[in-house]
């Protein structure tokens, strides 16, 4: 098995560390960078403790950048899919990626109270760094999680220095999970959580296509949290979240897909679609307060994404009843990448004292090397 696989760069373990068998084929880094051409940076912000005060902190959150393409190429379409499996957040662009099947420009995850800026921090770095939007607009895809319970939200910490540096950071290979960039002040199921990423190989034809997801994760309550069947939930209920806060609903999920695989924005829209399946595996539901937003693209077909006017424009594509597998990737990649964003963390004390305490390693490796616990011994379950 990979290194990539079973830890971040950091260091951080990944679930696969812990012998927790997976469905599917993982790409060379698990990670949605697997997907060519497909860059992710991050900028984190973590400062102060003790009693909130709005404007100082405590500060724990940060910026997320997902570049689809090459900066170089940024400004050539993707086609896209989105849906909203639970409408109770934000991504911006989305109304453009229903209308026409597809988005340009990098993709931003940050906190709600955020998520305006960062949308148009990326415009300015657009025109500084290209020039693309020189006689053009822009209208870029940024999304949110609320991250209030550990971080001074009100104080509006993220700046657009801090997105420009999530843009300039932005690179291929491996990346960091856990409480990294937007996801530096999420939770779910009452563990900290956060940035997720996994990736799965699909062999069609005679052709290997790799499907990427990241996740900021930020959902779900603790008794219904399942971890490869195992109703981890139930089980672990200590240690639990230390809350000094009035309890409120605020739970979501952003996911974002990518594939080099050749489709069209109605097929990205099933897979996209597919992703809430993964979400479901983990034990989320799409509560009332929850924010549950999946944004699908391709980096195929680049020539047709920007054909000019009065020019007959071309795609490949695969057909429809051959996109099962791929159903089954983005189910598989959404639900590794959730698990690999709580694995990957430690405890973490924000504002007024509240603590969100990390998935407990020593339980995960009791539970996953007792004979016949699932993925045990290294087998892909399913298989």
């Amino acid at each position: 098995m990979s290194s990539h696989h079973t830890s971040t760069p950091s260091g951080k373990p990944r679930a696969r560390g812990f012998r927790i068998g997976f469905d599917g084929t993982a790409g060379r880094l698990n990670a949605i960078t697997d997907v060519p051409g497909v860059a992710v940076g991050y900028t984190t912000l973590i400062s102060g403790d003790g009693p909130l005060v709005v404007g100082q902190g405590p500060v724990r959150t940060g910026v997320t950048a997902i570049l689809p393409r090459p900066v170089a190429d940024l400004a050539i379409p993707v086609f896209a899919g989105i849906v909203s499996f639970n409408g109770n957040g934000e991504m911006s662009g989305s109304h453009l990626v229903e209308e026409i099947g597809s988005f340009n420009l990098p993709v931003t995850i940050t906190n709600t109270h955020s998520c305006g800026l960062t949308r148009d921090a990326t415009l300015k770095w657009m025109h500084k760094r290209s020039g693309a939007l020189d006689d053009a607009w822009g209208l870029p895809v940024a999304a949110e999680t609320y991250d209030g319970f550990l971080n001074d939200i009100n104080g509006h910490h993220v700046t657009d220095a801090h997105v420009f540096a999530a843009l300039d950071g932005a690179a291929a290979g491996p990346i960091d999970e856990g409480s990294v960039g937007g996801g530096t002040g999420m939770n779910s199921f009452g563990f900290k959580a956060g940035s997720g990423t996994a990736s799965r190989l699909i062999e069609w034809q005679a052709h290997s296509y790799t499907i990427g997801v990241f996740v900021q994760s930020n959902f779900g309550d603790r008794p219904y949290f399942t971890l490869r069947g195992i109703p981890t939930g139930r089980q672990l209920t200590e240690p639990s979240v230390l809350d000094n806060t009035p309890r409120r609903e605020k739970s979501s999920i952003i996911g974002v897909l990518a594939t080099d695989a050749p489709l069209l924005p109605h097929q990205m829209k099933r897979l996209a679609r597919r992703m809430m399946l993964g979400v479901g595996l983990t034990g989320g539901v799409g509560t009332h307060g929850s924010g549950d937003i999946f944004l699908a693209f391709t980096t195929a077909n680049p020539a047709a994404a920007q054909a000019a006017p009065g020019q007959l424009a071309q795609v490949h594509f695969l057909p429809d009843r051959d996109l099962n597998p791929f159903f089954r990737a983005a189910v598989q990649a959404t639900e590794e990448a959730i698990l690999n964003s709580l694995v990957a963390n430690e405890d973490m004390t924000g504002r007024d004292g509240n603590c969100v305490p990390a998935l407990p390693k020593a339980w995960m490796a009791e539970q996953f090397a007792q004979a016949g616990a699932p993925g045990s011994d290294g087998t892909v379950l399913g298989e």
